[in-house]
This record gives C-alpha cells, sequence and structure tokens, in this order.
C-alpha cells in the first residue's frame, strides 16, 4: 500500500505591516506605568489582608513609590550629559569592587570558621565557583575604573564660556 498526502498546503506569504505607535513614550514614563499597573492591583488585594497598621504602611509605600516615579518620568535623559555620569560610574565600580573584596573575605572566614581542618587548596576546591564569582566581580569593577581613568578629563564648557 502506498500512500500519498492529499492535503495541499496552501503558504499564505503577504507582508504584514505592524501599526507604529502614535506617540513615542520615553522609557521612565513606560516604567512608571508598568510598574503602577503591576502595584495597584497588588496593593488594593493586600491592603486589607494584611493588619491595619501594616496595611496602612503598604499604602504610604505605594504612594511614596507613585510621587518617586512620577518625579523619575519627568527626567529628560537626553539632557543628562557623560560628564554628568562620571561620578556614578566611579562609585559603581568602586561597589563592585569593593563587594568582590567583602565576599571573598566573608567567604574565608565562613570556611577558615567551619571548615578549619581542610587546607586552603582543599578550600578552593570545594568553594571555587563562589571564589571565581567574587573575584570576578572585583574584576568588573576594575574594568569599569581602568575605563573611567582613560576617558578625557575635559569638562564640557557652558555656552557662555569660551
Amino acid at each position: 500500500m502506498d500512500f500519498k498526502s492529499e492535503v495541499n498546503i496552501k503558504t499564505n506569504r503577504q507582508n504584514f505591516k505592524f501599526a507604529q505607535p502614535t506617540v513615542t513614550r520615553k522609557p521612565l514614563e513606560f516604567l512608571r506605568d508598568t510598574e503602577a499597573l503591576l502595584r495597584r492591583p497588588t496593593v488594593a488585594t493586600l491592603a486589607p489582608l494584611l493588619p491595619p497598621k501594616v496595611g496602612n504602611d503598604l499604602q504610604i509605600a505605594s504612594c511614596v513609590a507613585e510621587e518617586s516615579l512620577q518625579e523619575l518620568a519627568e527626567i529628560d535623559l537626553e539632557t543628562i550629559s557623560d560628564w554628568e555620569l562620571r561620578p556614578l560610574r566611579i562609585r559603581i565600580g568602586l561597589s563592585f569592587v569593593g563587594f568582590g573584596a567583602l565576599m571573598t573575605v566573608l567567604l574565608l572566614l565562613y570556611l577558615n570558621t567551619l571548615y578549619s581542618q581542610l587546607s586552603p587548596i582543599e578550600q578552593i576546591g570545594r568553594y571555587w565557583h563562589q571564589y571565581v564569582w567574587f573575584v570576578c566581580l572585583g574584576v568588573t569593577g576594575m574594568f569599569i575604573l581602568g575605563r573611567e581613568a582613560m576617558r578625557p578629563i575635559n569638562k564640557p564648557q557652558k555656552s557662555g564660556e569660551k
């Protein structure tokens, strides 16, 4: 018996044109609206179930979040210059280096306290992935700091200065 497929599949090759957004929204406005759509029903559901004081605190925190995100949405990201972001990038780099170093020291303290019978090589062999994570965080921070050190330090001149 020789069966042949009798189903004819017609391919429909149409070019679909997707609607373009009529109003372009800023990313921070999109964040504010998305967060509000998730937060408001959650607070409305949880507030009656919680003790009165905790429910009130939750609603107050929700109002503070609403105000903070509204202030953020009003920021125009295009007006922030590279020079204004420099201190923040340095702080982030230092945070990565500091956190990596702190966690490495805490890991060593943990291992020397709870696994003092193991040699340092055995400790590293057993907890190598934690070492790698913490060292990688430190190296990432050093790369961020190195990149900032190599950037030119020319402060942009104001429009009235020459």
